[in-house]
């Protein structure tokens, strides 16, 4: 069983999409953020089966999709560390992924 590692830049990515969508239905915010952390759960059990991630080819880095979110993440060994959350309609730029 993986250990799920969220990092600060992700937390704040998700937050920023929340807040975006309480300005018009807060229940829904607060529903997606819910639906998102359930999702990445079930990577602690199932590390490997996110997608990789189109625009990176065969880099160690996955995805996995809770519309209307994309969450990317690497799993080393026993963790998996979530390093960016966004919206689905936007394009990934590489420099997301790197350590801030």
């Amino acid at each position: 069983m993986a250990e799920i590692v969220w990092s600060e830049p992700a937390l704040g990515d998700l937050d920023a999409i929340a807040d975006f969508i309480a300005i018009e239905d807060p229940a829904a915010a607060a529903a997606l953020v819910r639906r998102v952390f359930a999702h990445v759960e079930q990577l602690s059990e199932h590390p490997a089966n996110g997608s990789r991630p189109s625009e990176l080819g065969r880099g160690r880095y996955r995805q996995i999709v809770e519309p209307p979110c994309r969450v990317f993440y690497r799993h080393d060994g026993d963790t998996v560390v979530v390093l960016h959350v966004m919206r689905s309609e936007q394009r990934l730029r590489k420099t997301r992924l790197a350590p801030r």
